[in-house]
């Protein structure tokens, strides 16, 4: 019902540009708790956006479940393809990542959100590895036996040893982003070891990054966290080369090295 008190104005809109906003993409599960938070913490804080999307996933967090994600992939990328134009994608599951394949999740998000960057966690801590000169690694993961042993085999398979790998066998994700900041400090410190190039805080879901820096200054080496190395993936994708946030660790001192993340993460 018309009521004459509306009218239209005669000023001209005037819009932003759009490269102003560096926009990213952010695939997360529909029970993470945690990767929203931690990669607006670790991105640059001026003109960047985060789009997120949900992927379905149910509980427990085993390689059958994390393997049901694939075909609901490409559909929850598609949700972000109408944010306009993407420096990077990621999808925030390590351990997803590793089970379903990199290559696999790169070819279902692209197949939804065109062609764009794709950041994985597992292929993004490889990236770390090798602009730190990481050989030798600890690793802490919050999952169970079941779960983990896939990374053991997907970072030996890349090249990488393992010094000494522990799991916290935890089942839920809701439960992984509940592990206090004491518990995976505690925990980081077990799995290092003397001969130890670097520790990795492996799960997007476990509050890692709060920790990061302590954990680096107790044992005097590198430490590598899924959404840490996820967040620097994506700032130097980005073209953010100089976003070196010192509370997050020394990766973000590094930049990317060859080849890109785009073929490589």
């Amino acid at each position: 019902m018309k009521t004459g008190a509306v009218s239209l104005s005669e000023l001209s809109v005037r819009f932003n540009d759009p490269s102003a906003t560096a926009r990213f993409g952010l695939i997360a599960l529909a029970t993470d708790l945690t990767s929203e938070r931690d990669l607006y913490r670790q991105l640059p804080p001026e003109n960047v956006a985060i789009h997120v999307t949900r992927v379905a996933f149910q509980n427990p967090t085993t390689p059958e479940n994390l393997r049901r994600m694939t075909p609901r992939l490409s559909e929850a990328a598609s949700l972000l393809a109408p944010s306009g134009p993407l420096k990077a994608i990621c999808y925030s599951c390590t351990a997803a990542s590793i089970v379903i394949g990199d290559e696999t999740v790169r070819a279902a998000v692209t197949a939804g959100a065109g062609d764009v960057p794709v950041v994985t966690p597992a292929g993004a801590a490889l990236m770390a590895f090798s602009a730190l000169g990481t050989r030798r690694i600890a690793v802490l993961t919050p999952y169970t036996v079941e779960t983990s042993e896939p990374l053991a085999t997907y970072f030996t398979a890349r090249g990488l040893s393992i010094a000494r790998f522990r799991c916290l066998g935890l089942e839920d994700d809701r439960d992984m982003a509940r592990v206090s900041d004491q518990s995976i400090i505690d925990a980081a410190l077990e799995a290092n070891t003397s001969d130890a190039d670097a520790i990795f805080l492996s799960c997007t879901g476990m509050p890692s990054v709060n920790v990061i820096a302590e954990i680096e200054e107790r044992t005097g080496k590198p430490v590598v966290s899924s959404n840490q190395a996820s967040a620097w993936a994506m700032a130097r994708i980005g073209g953010f080369d100089q976003h070196r946030p010192v509370e997050f660790g020394r990766l973000f001192s590094c930049p990317l090295p060859a080849p890109s993340l785009g073929d490589a993460a």
